[in-house]
């Protein structure tokens, strides 16, 4: 892992030698939701849109345009509250109990 701490001189000669491209994907892989912590995050409106934000930036720097407007958009969406993490595929949508038994 690498050492970031202030005035660290071997993190910033590592970071100067990594490609801007690198460096956010990089930062897509650390702000990306894992699977152990989606339950938690998964309606965090922050979380949600730093991923999708960091996501479009890496397109960007790929020259993607296409795919980094949607993702861009989704980070909006996310902040502006116009839309909302979607119930749990495993057990969102389950009837309530006492239906259907």
């Amino acid at each position: 892992m690498l050492d970031t701490s202030p005035h660290s001189e071997s993190s910033e000669t590592v970071l100067r030698q990594c490609t801007t491209a690198e460096l956010a994907q990089a930062l897509m892989e650390k702000l990306s939701i894992s699977e152990k912590d989606w339950h938690r995050l998964k309606s965090n409106r922050n979380a949600r849109a730093r991923e999708q934000a960091i996501a479009a930036l890496v397109f960007l720097l790929k020259d993607q345009p296409e795919e980094a407007l949607p993702r861009l958009q989704q980070a909006v969406n996310w902040l502006d509250r116009s839309i909302s993490a979607p119930p749990c595929p495993t057990h969102g949508d389950r009837p309530p109990r006492g239906v259907g038994q």
